[in-house]
């Protein structure tokens, strides 16, 4: 008896609450959001035949680097209810590696809560009362992926998931101390030193659906080595082989070597080939654009100007990692492969070329 006592006792004291930080779902939600962990607002939790139900869009969702998207969603109840109810919206990203998924916005009523690198650039439009729709201002590389959108109604919830999908620029990197010289972390790091992030598998095969062809393998963002090969040959995988993604599988991300694909979008700037009277060191080509109220250019960002300016110069110029290259939109005589595409002189030591300057608009 005296047992039963106690343990009556200490549902009281606890009263749901978690030691003052109300707990729904798997996540907390803080005091800020007017929660007064007492359930969904209406004294009930479950719904005695009623189901909740989230709608999210089917399709892929595509935007670019810099845009302005809505990530649809909206809900509902069968049968539908004639008392409004007071329900919890939470965004979340979810991970490439199936981690804990990645904190977006939360919203009790009228009160919102962005987290992390999402602050101050989304909130929820509701255009009607069960409507749970996710706006991202300035849409970054990072945002790339899929998002779940999940309404919460006491201890009752469901979730619909979003993709969203960067239109963009796969190409293949090696930093200039050579070929295979990269573990993943280094992969990642490389690519985001060039204005990019490394690629995906869905980004690098929309890539090779549209003819990129490259024989060195390079890491991706699920960790996995891979190449893409449109026209087979025997260095690359062989030349009975049927085009593809040539797969190294998964690989040790800090033991394994490799070159990495990147990916990058549209651009808020103009990248463009400085006029000037001498060709130029790598030293006094960074000077140069700096003289120009510029920066010099970036490899991500001189593929994004190829890819969505036509960016077309046949004169090779440096870059910011000391590589020098150049974008051909209309290959011509002289100008060097058939096909369109970002020519590389790799990166020279003593040599003078001209510069690419990348300046913001």
């Amino acid at each position: 008896m005296l047992l039963l006592s106690l343990a009556v006792l200490l549902l009281l004291q606890t009263d749901g609450s978690h030691g003052g930080l109300p707990f729904y779902n798997g996540f907390y939600y803080d005091r800020v959001m007017n929660d007064n962990g007492n359930g969904n607002g209406n004294g009930e939790v479950h719904f005695n035949g009623v189901r909740l139900v989230v709608e999210t869009l089917p399709d892929a969702l595509f935007t670019y680097r810099g845009a302005n998207v809505t990530l649809p969603c909206r809900y509902y109840y069968v049968p539908k209810l004639d008392a409004p109810r007071r329900i919890r919206i939470k965004w979340s990203k979810l991970r490439e590696d199936n981690t804990q998924d990645q904190d977006v916005l939360v919203a009790v009523g009228s009160k919102q809560r962005s987290f992390g690198e999402f602050r101050g650039r989304t909130h929820l439009q509701q255009a009607s009362s069960q409507e749970a729709s996710l706006v991202i201002h300035n849409v970054r590389l990072h945002d790339y992926g899929r998002y779940r959108c999940e309404i919460i109604d006491g201890l009752e919830d469901e979730s619909g998931v979003v993709d969203l999908e960067l239109r963009g620029v796969v190409f293949p990197y090696q930093p200039h101390h050579g070929r295979y010289m990269l573990n993943f972390h280094e992969a990642k790091k490389a690519c985001e030193e060039q204005d990019a992030v490394i690629a995906s598998f869905e980004q690098l095969f929309q890539a090779w659906s549209e003819g990129l062809d490259w024989c060195n393998a390079g890491w991706l963002l699920d960790g996995t080595v891979q190449y893409p090969i449109t026209q087979p040959r025997e260095p690359c995988g062989g030349k009975n082989m049927a085009p593809g993604i040539r797969s190294y599988g998964e690989r040790h991300k800090h033991l394994h070597r490799f070159d990495v694909f990147c990916f990058s979008s549209a651009l808020k700037g103009k990248v463009y080939y400085l006029t000037h009277p001498h060709k130029l060191t790598l030293e006094e080509a960074k000077q140069a654009c700096q003289d120009d109220k510029a920066e010099i250019a970036k490899v991500g960002q001189l593929y994004s100007a190829w890819k969505f300016r036509n960016l077309d110069r046949c004169d090779a110029g440096w870059l910011a990692d000391g590589s020098v290259r150049y974008p051909v939109s209309s290959p011509r005589p002289n100008c060097g492969p058939p096909e369109p595409g970002v020519r590389s002189f790799g990166f020279p030591q003593a040599e003078k070329y001209g510069v690419y300057c990348y300046k913001m608009s």
